[in-house]
């Protein structure tokens, strides 16, 4: 039999203290990024601000343990709309916060709504303090986001990809690998060639691989997690070393190329959203 549980923002904050992480979150009343609802979007909005100042009051550990808001608002990006309320009223509280999430999106909204309110809240948003943008982990959409201002990220996308089968590949766009697929059959490559993986520094060919996951053998799915997980690392290393040397435009335009190499080459034109976002950001691609 399902049952209700009711869960306060001081409870959230007591659990979390409890489990020690440095990063903690408010609780929030999120919605869906592509629920049609006005009155719940501005109910959410502002129930999450009264709820961070009760979080506030509950956390024990503040010394220890850094208590990040997330911005609500639904994608209202308009002058004065929810989205601005809300980091209005974060702002209002920026003494004592150490970092921001923006969260409400990766729901099935349109690419140009998404990075449109990424953009509003980096922009809005302390350069001194970490952004970090709930639930967003495709490759591409970290490139461009750490280019309009985001800092962290979390996402499930490269571990649940994995056991589908699905490989993460630097190149062409989608930029993956599907094992399960016939043409991977007979193909005694590893999945990417200098891969530090498991499965790649150990020699599994993409065949074998193949074979694995047909069969259901979870060690096909423990090691296509881990070679996501590598792919994961490796990309988040060579942006930020490419930021510490002041190239991010440049490495941001080759990824972008390599992954779009236009109709007339026979791969993909670079959609508008990319395009638009990065030239907010002031990179052209």
């Amino acid at each position: 039999k399902k049952q209700r549980m009711l869960l306060r923002p001081e409870d959230s904050i007591r659990h979390q203290n409890l489990i020690g992480s440095d990063i903690i979150m408010a609780l929030d009343d999120v919605v869906s990024s592509v629920e049609n609802d006005d009155e719940r979007f501005t109910v959410a909005t502002y129930r999450t601000l009264r709820w961070l100042d009760r979080c506030r009051s509950a956390h024990a550990n503040p010394q220890t343990q850094n208590l990040f808001p997330i911005v609500q608002g639904g994608l209202d990006t308009s002058i004065g709309g929810l989205r601005e309320k809300c980091l209005a009223g974060f702002r209002n509280r920026d003494d004592w916060v150490p970092g921001y999430a923006i969260g409400g999106l990766a729901g099935g909204e349109s690419k140009d709504d998404f990075w449109r309110v990424v953009d509003q809240c980096c922009r809005a948003l302390p350069d001194d303090k970490p952004r970090y943008l709930m639930g967003v982990g495709y490759p591409l959409d970290l490139i461009v986001c750490t280019a309009l201002g985001v800092d962290m990220y979390d996402c499930v996308y490269p571990t649940r990809t994995a056991r589908f089968g699905v490989a993460l590949v630097p190149g062409e766009a989608p930029g993956t690998l599907r094992l399960k697929s016939n043409n991977c059959s007979a193909d005694d490559r590893v999945i990417q060639e200098g891969c530090e993986c498991q499965a790649c520094k150990n020699g599994y060919s993409r065949a074998r691989l193949h074979f694995l996951l047909k069969a259901g053998n979870p060690l096909a799915a423990q090691l296509m997690t881990n070679h996501n997980l590598a792919y994961m690392m490796s990309l988040t290393r060579s942006m930020r070393q490419s930021i510490m040397e002041d190239r991010y435009d440049e490495y941001v335009q080759t990824f972008v190329r390599d992954q779009f190499r236009g109709k007339d080459a026979g791969g993909q034109d670079v959609p508008v959203w990319v395009r638009e976002a990065l030239a907010s950001a002031g990179i052209e691609v």
